[in-house]
């Protein structure tokens, strides 16, 4: 499995060689995704070694470039990393079992497509979509926004680094070819 590039958008003058696009747009909906949902669901995550974020709205950035999202006080969203084509989310959701915790799997790989937005111009691109200010200054990372955005109902979340916009999409899987329009047509200002 690999991300697929759907667009990369670099600007008309000339930039070199390492400059990153001012947008580029991957489709993450094949990597494994899944979700945790009871006042346990910390207790268990922890114990299986992931690092949890502190409040919700907020993600952590595991070692192994997988995501942890805290969605509530009680819901988890782990997001796959591209490096093991997210074997070790596959592997949570396939070991969790029901049992006396108050700790339910939520499974989210046929619920929710996922895209991947980065480059210097994502905030502008999304500005256009969505009424939230994901600007970096308001916006930065590890930030969480559950919002609407091209009319869809969509989770919004800063995967980068301080100076390296990279925002991760997650909305119902059925919007997917609107959606992914929708994004392609708001970063065509920028070609």
């Amino acid at each position: 499995m690999s991300s697929l590039l759907v667009e990369n958008v670099t600007p008309r003058r000339q930039v070199s060689a390492d400059a990153l696009p001012l947008c580029s747009l991957s489709d993450l909906t094949d990597l494994p995704r899944v979700g945790f949902r009871g006042t346990q669901s910390a207790e268990y995550l922890a114990a299986r070694g992931f690092e949890l974020p502190d409040a919700p709205n907020r993600a952590v950035t595991q070692a192994d470039g997988s995501h942890v999202v805290r969605l509530s006080q009680t819901e988890y969203l782990l997001l796959g990393s591209p490096a093991d084509q997210g074997e070790r989310i596959a592997d949570e959701e396939a070991r969790w079992e029901l049992d006396h915790h108050a700790n339910y799997l939520l499974p989210r790989q046929d619920s929710h497509a996922w895209l991947q937005l980065s480059g210097s111009a994502v905030s502008e691109v999304m500005a256009k979509l969505c009424g939230v200010d994901l600007r970096p200054q308001a916006f930065g990372p590890g930030a969480v926004a559950q919002t609407s955005a091209a009319r869809i109902s969509v989770i919004v979340i800063n995967v980068g680094a301080t100076h390296t916009a990279c925002l991760q999409i997650l909305f119902d899987r059925c919007s997917l070819e609107y959606f992914k329009a929708a994004l392609l047509d708001a970063m065509g200002e920028f070609s």
